[in-house]
């Protein structure tokens, strides 16, 4: 008796069921996968969403911390640059960074151990090499270094160094050649050279920027040309924005405009301050009206052009730009949610897609695109 024939689907037909998976999905085969990962102080926790082309989130993870039983004030984030290890800082006693492993298809984060801290951080970096852990402090108005091993925890401060008041942000330049730290409550911005090889920061030559009295210089951030750095004032509501001399590590102040809606009057107390990957927008947190400001970037003088402010989430004190640089996420200390925006690719302009829980006391966000 001769064996039943098995049907062989023609090609066009897996061809069409595949369109339909992908249209169901969002989900294309062999396609980067973008993960948006939330800082969350008073929970101690971490709140992992999908990021889909769409511009949706799906949580997929609440990774708590071990070992850590107090909230602290915020719960700074930074990736190491080869994508494998998320490390938080935690401001509550024992200081620690805690270290986790990125799984590279579901971005859910495992712990790897945690290291100590020399204070209560505000801020944390990894540097280009991913050698190293630069973090301010902005009680103990310090900054330090610690070396991370080779999985990615730290290990003891190799440094800790006296600023001016309230050490804010703590981040390396483009070239990993220098580092600069921001004091909000001495209005300027440190400079130090940093030798990669042997781990060391010393005094550059010129050491100070100096911003005007009582601004509070909070974040900054580089365009990804390396001409240029944008700075966030806590106390103003000021972004002024700087040329760069990549040879000296010089700031050269080259226009200030503000952070603050038209025709406010209160006090002002702005936050975070980011920029598209391709430099073309930029954009800042207010907390006072909790509202997002953005900007026209000029890629050729580095000035900026106000597109306008929008509301978002209550107390908006972290927010990022995805890897595409299509979306923008916000978070608000006092709303315990996250606001996803669909950024116009012609004007800059910011729309609300959907807002999403998180953890409490939400105040971080870093992306991340796994291949």
């Amino acid at each position: 008796m001769p064996r039943p024939t098995r049907r062989i689907a023609p090609r066009a037909a897996i061809a069409t069921t595949l369109a339909f998976l992908t249209l169901v999905s969002g989900v294309r085969p062999g396609m980067a996968e973008t993960f948006a990962y939330v800082g969350n102080a008073d929970s101690n926790d971490i709140s992992v969403f999908k990021l889909a082309e769409s511009g949706e989130m799906t949580p997929v993870q609440t990774a708590a911390f071990t070992g850590v039983d107090k909230p602290g004030s915020s719960t700074p984030l930074a990736i190491t640059p080869d994508h494998r290890v998320l490390i938080a800082g935690v401001r509550s006693q024992p200081f620690l960074a805690v270290s986790f492993a990125i799984d590279p298809k579901t971005g859910q984060l495992s712990p790897l151990g945690n290291g100590p801290l020399a204070d209560s951080m505000a801020n944390i970096a990894v540097d280009s090499t991913g050698k190293f852990l630069f973090s301010a402090s902005y009680g103990g108005n310090r900054v330090a270094l610690n070396p991370l091993s080779p999985n990615g925890v730290a290990g003891e401060p190799k440094q800790v160094i006296p600023t001016g008041l309230n050490a804010h942000a703590f981040l390396p330049s483009p070239d990993n050649r220098f580092v600069f730290a921001t004091n909000l409550g001495s209005d300027q911005v440190l400079t130090f050279a940093f030798d990669a090889v042997a781990g060391t920061l010393a005094p550059s030559d010129p050491p100070v920027t100096k911003v005007p009295e009582k601004s509070g210089p909070r974040h900054f951030v580089f365009h990804p040309n390396g001409k240029f750095v944008y700075l966030v004032h806590e106390l103003n509501g000021d972004v002024a924005a700087f040329s760069y001399e990549a040879k000296s590590g010089a700031w050269d102040e080259i226009q200030r405009t503000t952070a603050l809606p038209e025709g406010f009057t209160g006090k002002p107390w702005a936050a975070d301050i980011h920029i598209t990957p391709d430099g073309r927008f930029l954009y800042a947190s207010e907390r006072t009206t909790n509202t997002l400001a953005g900007y026209k970037v000029d890629a050729t003088s580095g000035k900026l052009t106000t597109i306008g402010s929008v509301p978002t989430e209550k107390q908006p004190r972290g927010f990022h730009i995805d890897p595409s640089g299509r979306y923008l996420a916000a978070v608000g200390e006092l709303s315990d949610s996250m606001t996803v925006y669909a950024i116009d690719q012609s004007s800059g302009a910011l729309a609300k897609l959907k807002s999403y829980p998180t953890g409490k006391k939400p105040n971080w966000v870093e992306f991340l695109t796994l291949q």
